[in-house]
């Protein structure tokens, strides 16, 4: 019998992730600018700062953070978020978390695609944050027809690429010729296009409802719309684009800037105004423009427990309640200001966050330790005693609000829409045809196992 040697999921993700940082560097070349800043940056850090260099090197971040992509699509209907999720299938990426992006105005809900165990992400910790578009939260009948109708009309996946999808669910795998197909044949899905399958008509009508719904149902395709490289402090790559003429976004989405930074830190250059031809009915075209992508950073920190995020989500939300407004240029530091005001009831060192079950850690043993009563200590002693030491387990996902933030901001969408659906991660999952992670669980999980690995090497030493 032969055995096939299948490639793994691991090295077509990574090469996949390396294909797409490429072409979009060349669709967008102010993002190659982008990514020397943030390596600049992340050099500085760790050169003045090693204690966080030794930090990644003992959570195994440290190879994967030059590396570190994330990106963001659109999606128009469920067939096409359920062939995506089969897409991200080959590359060992699958749905985690929930996210209802309707609160803030844009009618989507979402998911981000990844890989789930930590070897895993290490290798290549490339993530798609993928939204689906609510066309049932667009008012006129009439406009709502057209975008399905259009909808309808585009595939946005090669043949080939559907192909391979099978080939793989069927084989339980591809092999490398197969593998480094299918990384060609997937990109196409993401490629920009200049070309609109619908009328410059009913573009500016969707334009009209909302700028994400005509990103969305304008283009043949999800073009990838931003990819995200890691920085080690995005205050400073922040002033640095302003430095370069890169122009930032107003403002620095998510928490304060923090000793431990905490969860998630986005921020971009804004979007790009980009040639497009509309298709008319007689088979010409006529110009126009589109605004949709962008380069993104990002600074992650360590994830919360869901008494942390409570916490979270308690101080954000009061800080932006005090603003009174949605945060801009002109209150930018009035915001920044609350913000550290709200903040300061957030404990701000990793012992504190530990041991009052605010965030999640991995536990690792000091070497020279050594203890005679292991199964009757808990956690907490064996850290304090100095026989275990803790190291954050960084987030891997994302942040509604945050999210919402950089779409609108990017979109030109100033004033706040408001829309009456409801979340409902059920429907959701029903296009996706499965259930999404949770993400708290599986940093539970990660805690655990880290925490148990620990406990059995200390009894075979006892």
């Amino acid at each position: 019998m032969t055995v096939v040697d299948f490639m793994k999921t691991d090295e077509i993700r990574h090469q996949f992730s390396q294909a797409m940082s490429t072409m979009y560097q060349k669709e967008v070349p102010l993002y190659t600018e982008l990514i020397e800043l943030v390596n600049e940056v992340n050099e500085s850090v760790m050169q003045q700062q090693p204690e966080i260099k030794q930090q990644l090197i003992n959570t195994g971040e440290l190879d994967r953070l030059g590396a570190e992509r994330h990106g963001a699509i659109r999606l128009g209907t469920a067939e096409e978020l359920e062939t995506m999720r089969r897409l991200f299938a080959v590359m060992g990426m699958f749905p985690v978390g929930y996210y209802d992006l309707t609160p803030a105005g844009v009618p989507v809900h979402s998911t981000a695609f990844r890989a789930v165990s930590t070897e895993a992400l290490n290798i290549s910790p490339f993530r798609v944050f993928t939204s689906l578009l609510r066309l049932e939260l667009i008012e006129d009948e009439s406009l709502r027809s057209k975008a399905k109708q259009a909808l309808e009309n585009r595939n946005i996946f090669t043949d080939r690429a559907i192909e391979l999808i099978e080939t793989f669910e069927k084989q339980g795998g591809l092999t490398s010729d197969q593998g480094e197909e299918f990384v060609r044949e997937a990109l196409e899905t993401f490629r920009w296009h200049e070309t609109s399958p619908i009328s410059k008509s009913l573009y500016d009508q969707l334009l009209s409802q909302h700028g994400l719904i005509a990103d969305i149902v304008g283009f043949k395709g999800p073009h990838i719309n931003h990819l995200t490289p890691r920085t080690l402090d995005i205050d400073s790559v922040q002033k640095g684009m302003s430095q370069r003429n890169i122009p930032p976004k107003d403002i620095i989405e998510g928490p304060p800037r923090r000793n431990c930074p905490i969860l998630l830190r986005q921020t971009s250059f804004k979007a790009l105004e980009e040639a497009v031809n509309f298709t008319r009915e007689t088979g010409e075209t006529v110009a126009g423009t589109h605004t949709a992508r962008f380069g993104e950073i990002e600074q992650r920190g360590v994830a919360l427990t869901p008494k942390g995020r409570a916490l979270y989500d308690e101080l954000l939300n009061a800080a932006r309640a005090k603003l009174g407004a949605t945060p801009n240029a002109s209150n930018a530091d009035k915001y920044y200001q609350l913000l550290s005001q709200e903040f300061e009831a957030f404990p701000d060192n990793y012992h504190s966050l530990h041991e009052q079950d605010l965030a999640y850690f991995y536990y690792q043993l000091n070497e020279d330790a050594v203890t005679d009563s292991v199964s009757t200590q808990q956690a907490n002693e064996l850290v304090n005693q100095g026989v275990l030491r803790i190291e954050p387990i960084v987030y891997e996902d994302f942040l509604p609000v945050s999210a919402a933030g950089i779409f609108q901001s990017n979109l030109k969408e100033d004033k706040q829409s408001s829309y009456q659906g409801n979340s409902n991660q059920a429907d959701f999952e029903k296009a996706l045809g499965r259930p999404v992670y949770d993400e708290l669980e599986l940093y539970r999980k990660l805690q655990e196992q880290s925490l148990e690995r620990c406990l059995d090497t200390l009894q075979l030493v006892s």
